[in-house]
C-alpha cells in the first residue's frame, strides 16, 4: 500500500526520520525493497510526448476565417468551379502549414526534468554496498554520496564530513550549499533545509550518507515536475487579437454575404448567380494573406534577434515582449554573473573597494575615491594570503575564463590578480607546504608556506571562528575584536559574503588544528555575486519604457536586497520572503505581487503564484530564469525567457525565448525588437485591410446598383482576380513593411495597453478612408471602361473592363505602400531610401501585374485580357491620387494631436 509521506523530513532527526520511513541502519533487504518498488513505483520522473502532428494540423485549420474559407471553396465546387475552389484550397493549405510550422517545436520540458536524475546509485542493501540503477531506489534506502554525485533521490542526511551541495539550478543560490545532520526547523525554507540532499542536485565536495525518503514525483524535482504538468502556458497577445479579429471579420463577413446573397434574389437573380456573388465578396473581405504577412513578419524578427544571440523558439514570442508590462527575473546568472567577485577589502587601518568584471583580471583598486598604483604592504598580505590559502584554479575554454573550484576561492584568486599579484607564480614560489582542509565542523581552512619573512601559517574562514583565534592585527596592536565583528556585519547586512584572514609564523613541518591560535589578523574580504553592469543599464531602460523590473529569487533576503539596491530595484518593503508570502490571503498576495519589486527564498510555487497574480491584474509578464525551479513559472509567463550558457536543460525546453550570452540587457533589445515588429504589424494590417474592404464595396455597389448582362450580374471583379489582389499583390507589398526601421520614440513610450484591441479606431479610420478611395477608383475605371466598349464583344468588354479594374487596384496599392511606412507622418521621414524593399516590392508587383494581364496562361486562369498604354495610364493616373489623399489625413491628424496636446 502506498503510505503518506510527511513534508518536513528536514525537521525529523535522523532516528525519527529512519522510524518513520522504516528504514534500518544496516540497510533494507532485497525482498523488502522489492515490496516497496512495487507499491511505489520506480524512481524515475514521467515522460511525456506532446500534442502530435494531426493535433497541431487541426488546431490551424479550426480557424474562423479558414472555415469559411473552406465553406468557400466547397461551394464553387458544387457550383462546377474547380479552379476557383482549387486556388481557395491553395490559400486554406498555405496558412496552415505557415501556422503549423510556427508551433511545431519539441516541448520536452519535462522528459528534460527526468534526465536530471542519474541513471546509478551506491546503496546499502542486504548489509552490502552496491551500485544498483537509481530507478530501483525506494524509500528507506541508505544511499553513500561523494564529491561528483548527482543526488539520485531525496535523501535525510543520516552522516555527514564536509558535505557541499550545488543546488542553484533547484532553489537559485549561487553558492555551494553546507550539508550537517542536525534537523532544522519545519518552517525552513528550501534553500535552508542542510539536513536535506534533494534529487538531481550535485556534490562537490566530501561524503555523505543518506536515508532515501522521497523518490519519482515524491521528490522536490518531481513536485516542479507535476507543476509544469498541471502549469497551462497562456496565449500570447498577438495571438488573443487575431483571434478576436478573426471572429468579429468572419461574423461581419458572413453578414453581409447573406445580404448580398438575399438582395441578388431580390433583384431576381438565379440562386447560382446570387451565391457567386456571396462567394466573391466573402473572398474579396478575408485577408488571406494577412497570416503569412504576420507569420513572415515574426520570423524577420526571429532572424534579427538571432543576430542579438537570443534564439526564440516560438514565433509569436517576439512581438509578445514588445507587449510586455513586467519582467520578472531570476537573480543568478540573468541579473548577476553568478560569478562571486570581492569587493570590498578591509585591514582595520583602511578599506578598499575592488573593481572588476566577473572572472576577469582586470580591475583597480580604489582607496577614498582614488586609484592605487600598487597595494601597500598590508593589504598585499591580505591578498597573498587569500591566494595561497586556497585550491582555485581558472583556464580559459572557447573564449570563456571558467573556474575550477570553490567559487568563494576564485573570488579571492582573483582579487589578488586585481591587485597586480600573479597567483601562479606566488604557488610556484611559496608552495604549499601542509594543509588542513576546511570542515563545516570548523569553518576555516589553514595552510603552510615559505613567504619572503619565513615559514607561515595562514588561515582563512568565517570571521566568527577566526577572530576568536586571534590577538593582535597587522600592526602588532591587540585586536579590537568587537571592531572586526560590527565590520563584518555591516558587510554581511549589504549582502556579502565575509571571509577572514589572518597568519602566523610558524617554523615546524606539519601543521593541527592546535596550531591555528596566537594569529594575526589580516583583514576582511568581501565578496558578492555582483550585478551585471549591463543589466543596471537595461533596467533603467526598461523603466523609461515603462516595463516594471521584479526580481525573485531563491537565495538570501539580505543579498536580494542588496543586489536590489544596486539594481536600482528599490522597494519600500525590501525583499519579501517566500515565508511572508505564504502568511498572505488572495488579496495581500496580489498587492504584494504589485507592489514589492525584489523577493527572497521563494520556492517555485512561489514564482508561479507571483507570475498568475500579475497576469491576473492584467499585466504581461515575462518571467526569466536558468534553474529547475523557474521552469513552472517560465512556461506560465506570457513570454518565458532562459539562459543558454548557465541554463538547465529543463528552463531552456521551457521557455518561449533562450538568451545565448545570459545577458539581461538582451532582453531590453528584444523588448524594442518586440515593439518594432508589433509596429510593422499594425502597418501591415492598415496597408491591407483597406484592399479588403474596397474589395467588398466594390462588389456591395455591384450587387445593388448594376444591371444585368445577357441575364448575367455584371461583376467588377471575379473571385480569382480577387485571390490575386489578396494573396499575391497584398503580400509582395506587405513583405517590405517587415523590414522598416522603429520608429524614434520606440523605447521612450508606455507599453501598448492589455486588452487594447489591434484593429483601433485609428486604423479602422484609415481602413476605411482608404477603402472607400479604393472602391470609387475600381468602379469609377470599371464603368468607364464598360462605356467606351459597347460596341465590342460584350464577354471581350467584361473582361478587359474587370482587367483594368484588378489592375487599378494592385497600383493603387503600390502607392498606398508608400504612405503605410510611417502610419504618422509622411513616408520622406523615414528616410528616403532607409529601406530599398519598399521599391523592390513595387517593382516587383509591376511586373507580376503585366504578367497577369498580358501572359497568356495567366490570361486564362485570371480571366485577363491585354490593356493598351492608354488604359495603363488610366489606371496609374487613378492611383497616384492616393499620395496627396492619405498625407492630407495624416496632416489633419497631426494638428488635431497638436491642438489636443
Amino acid at each position: 500500500m502506498n503510505r503518506e509521506i510527511p513534508r518536513h523530513w528536514h525537521a525529523l532527526t535522523p532516528e525519527e526520520s529512519l522510524r518513520t520511513a522504516q528504514g534500518r541502519i544496516e540497510g533494507l533487504d532485497t525482498p523488502e525493497a522489492q515490496q516497496r518498488l512495487g507499491e511505489d513505483g520506480p524512481n524515475l520522473l514521467p515522460r511525456t510526448s506532446g500534442e502530435s502532428i494531426l493535433v497541431l494540423l487541426g488546431r490551424q485549420v479550426a480557424n474562423p476565417l479558414i472555415l469559411v474559407l473552406l465553406g468557400s471553396a466547397a461551394l464553387a465546387l458544387l457550383m462546377g468551379k474547380p479552379t476557383d475552389a482549387g486556388v481557395v484550397l491553395a490559400v486554406v493549405v498555405l496558412n496552415a502549414l505557415i501556422g503549423f510550422v510556427q508551433e511545431f517545436k519539441a516541448g520536452r520540458a519535462i522528459a528534460s526534468l527526468a534526465d536530471m536524475v542519474p541513471e546509478q546509485a551506491m546503496v546499502l542493501r542486504d548489509g552490502q554496498r552496491r551500485g544498483l540503477p537509481a530507478s530501483e531506489l525506494v524509500r528507506g534506502d541508505l544511499v553513500f554520496l561523494q564529491s561528483g554525485d548527482r543526488v539520485p533521490a531525496d535523501l535525510r542526511l543520516i552522516e555527514v564530513r564536509d558535505l557541499q551541495v550545488v543546488e542553484s539550478a533547484l532553489t537559485g543560490e549561487s553558492l555551494p550549499v553546507s550539508k550537517a545532520v542536525p534537523e532544522v526547523p519545519a518552517g525552513a525554507a528550501l534553500g535552508d533545509r542542510t539536513s536535506m540532499a534533494f534529487s538531481g542536485t550535485l556534490v562537490t565536495f566530501g561524503t555523505a550518507t543518506g536515508l532515501v525518503v522521497g523518490t519519482g514525483t515524491r521528490t522536490e524535482l518531481g513536485h516542479i515536475s507535476e507543476l509544469m504538468r498541471d502549469t497551462t502556458p497562456v496565449e500570447t497577445p498577438l495571438m488573443r487579437d487575431m483571434g478576436r479579429l478573426g471572429k468579429q471579420l468572419t461574423w461581419a463577413i458572413l453578414g453581409v454575404a447573406l445580404l448580398v446573397f438575399l438582395v441578388g434574389l431580390a433583384r431576381g437573380w438565379g440562386a447560382a448567380d446570387g451565391a457567386i456573388a456571396a462567394l466573391s465578396l466573402v473572398v474579396a473581405a478575408i485577408p488571406e494573406g494577412l497570416p503569412a504577412v504576420i507569420s513572415i513578419a515574426l520570423a524577420i524578427g526571429v532572424r534579427r534577434m538571432a543576430q542579438r544571440r537570443s534564439v526564440i523558439r516560438s514565433l509569436p514570442a517576439v512581438e509578445t515582449l514588445g507587449s510586455t508590462t513586467v519582467i520578472c527575473s531570476d537573480k543568478t546568472g540573468t541579473l548577476t554573473r553568478n560569478e562571486m567577485s570581492v569587493r570590498i577589502l578591509w585591514t582595520g587601518a583602511a578599506e578598499v573597494r575592488v573593481e572588476g568584471v566577473g572572472y576577469a583580471p582586470a580591475g583597480r583598486l580604489l582607496m577614498d575615491g582614488r586609484s592605487l598604483e600598487a597595494a601597500p604592504p598590508d593589504l598585499e598580505r591580505l591578498l597573498q594570503a587569500g591566494a595561497l590559502c586556497s585550491d582555485a584554479t581558472f583556464t580559459e575554454e572557447e573564449g570563456r575564463i571558467v573556474l575550477h573550484g570553490d567559487p568563494t576561492e576564485g573570488a579571492l584568486v582573483v582579487a589578488a590578480e586585481r591587485a597586480g599579484l600573479r597567483t601562479q607564480e606566488l604557488r610556484k614560489d611559496h608552495p604549499r607546504l601542509d594543509v588542513i582542509p576546511f570542515e563545516s565542523e570548523h569553518k576555516y581552512m589553514a595552510t603552510l608556506h615559505d613567504l619572503d619573512s619565513g615559514r607561515h601559517l595562514l588561515a582563512k574562514g568565517a570571521p566568527e571562528v577566526l577572530l576568536s583565534r586571534c590577538v593582535r592585527d597587522a600592526q602588532g596592536v591587540p585586536l579590537d575584536v568587537p571592531a572586526v565583528e560590527a565590520e563584518a556585519a555591516r558587510l554581511a547586512g549589504q549582502g556579502m559574503r565575509v571571509l577572514a584572514l589572518a597568519e602566523r609564523p610558524f617554523p615546524g613541518e606539519r601543521v593541527s588544528h592546535d596550531d591555528v591560535a596566537g594569529l594575526t589578523f589580516l583583514g576582511l574580504q568581501g565578496m558578492i555575486d555582483p550585478p551585471r553592469p549591463e543589466s543596471i543599464q537595461a533596467i533603467a531602460d526598461c523603466r523609461r519604457a515603462g516595463i516594471t523590473v521584479k526580481m525573485i529569487t531563491g537565495d538570501h533576503p539580505g543579498t536580494a536586497e542588496a543586489i536590489g539596491r544596486e539594481l536600482g530595484l528599490n522597494s519600500p518593503r525590501g525583499a519579501v520572503t517566500g515565508r511572508e508570502l505564504d502568511a498572505l490571503d488572495p488579496e495581500g498576495f496580489a498587492r504584494i505581487a504589485r507592489e514589492a519589486h525584489v523577493f527572497a527564498r521563494v520556492s517555485p510555487e512561489h514564482k508561479l503564484r507571483l507570475v498568475q497574480a500579475l497576469q491576473a491584474q492584467g499585466e504581461v509578464v515575462a518571467m526569466t530564469g536558468d534553474g529547475v525551479n523557474d521552469a513552472p513559472a517560465l512556461k506560465r509567463a506570457d513570454i518565458g525567457v532562459a539562459m543558454g550558457i548557465t541554463g538547465t536543460a529543463v528552463s531552456r525546453e521551457a521557455a518561449d525565448m533562450v538568451l545565448l550570452d545570459d545577458d539581461f540587457a538582451s532582453i531590453r533589445s528584444a523588448v524594442a525588437e518586440g515593439r518594432r515588429v508589433y509596429d510593422n504589424l499594425v502597418k501591415a494590417l492598415a496597408f491591407a485591410l483597406p484592399t479588403n474592404l474596397g474589395q467588398a464595396m466594390v462588389l456591395l455597389a455591384a450587387v445593388l446598383f448594376f444591371p444585368f448582362q445577357d441575364g448575367v450580374p455584371l461583376l467588377p471583379i471575379l473571385p480569382v482576380q480577387i485571390l490575386w489582389i489578396n494573396l499575391v499583390v497584398t503580400v509582395t507589398l506587405s513583405l517590405p513593411i517587415a523590414f522598416e526601421a522603429p520608429e524614434p520614440s520606440l523605447m521612450e513610450r508606455p507599453p501598448r495597453r492589455p486588452g487594447k484591441p489591434l484593429l483601433g479606431r485609428f486604423v479602422l479610420a484609415r481602413t476605411i478612408l482608404v477603402g472607400s478611395f479604393f472602391a470609387l477608383g475600381t468602379l469609377a475605371l470599371f464603368l468607364w471602361e464598360v462605356n467606351q466598349s459597347k460596341g465590342l464583344d460584350p464577354e471581350l468588354a467584361l473582361r478587359k473592363a474587370q482587367t483594368l479594374a484588378v489592375t487599378t487596384l494592385a497600383l493603387m496599392q503600390a502607392f498606398y505602400l508608400l504612405n503605410c511606412r510611417s502610419l504618422k507622418d509622411g513616408f520622406w521621414k523615414m528616410g528616403l531610401f532607409t529601406n530599398p524593399l519598399v521599391y523592390g516590392g513595387i517593382l516587383v508587383l509591376v511586373l507580376l501585374q503585366v504578367a497577369l494581364v498580358h501572359v497568356p496562361p495567366l490570361q486564362k486562369l485570371f480571366h485577363t485580357t491585354a490593356l493598351d498604354a492608354g488604359e495603363w495610364v488610366k489606371a496609374l493616373g487613378v492611383s497616384l491620387l492616393v499620395l496627396p489623399l492619405v498625407s492630407i489625413e495624416k496632416a489633419f491628424r497631426r494638428y488635431r494631436a497638436s491642438e489636443q496636446g
